[in-house]
């Protein structure tokens, strides 16, 4: 009943910028909060940043200084601005979502179906 969409990958070169959005829809009640995470090939999913409805974020330490996180709390929605990208940084970019459905006390974890984001050198 929730769902999560993704858009805004492709290739860049080394350098340039992408900007990810995604948007939340569904039976949803309340949105903890939203954040990035990505996994490249051979590698763990690791956490790229997340922000909170209340407007605090955390940032892996190799997106600092160069990627930003921001909410739209009234479109269900989260932006990932990526810039001066580097190689390392392709990976399947995926959307998280923590929140209440509506009508249920529990809280769970939702997960888009992923972006693909390639730098090239």
């Amino acid at each position: 009943q929730v769902q999560l969409v993704e858009s805004g990958g492709g290739s860049v070169q080394a350098g340039g910028s992408l900007r990810l959005s995604c948007v939340a829809s569904g039976s949803i009640s309340s949105i903890t909060s939203m954040g990035w995470y990505r996994q490249a090939p051979g590698k763990q999913r690791e956490l790229v940043a997340r922000i909170t409805k209340e407007g605090f974020t955390n940032y892996d330490d190799s997106g600092k200084g160069r990627f930003t996180i921001s909410r739209d709390n009234a479109e269900n929605t989260v932006h990932l601005q990526m810039n001066r990208l580097k190689p390392e940084d392709t990976a399947i970019y995926y959307c998280n979502a923590g929140l209440l459905v509506y009508g249920s006390h529990w809280s769970i974890d939702c997960w888009g179906q992923g972006t693909q984001v390639t730098v090239s050198s």
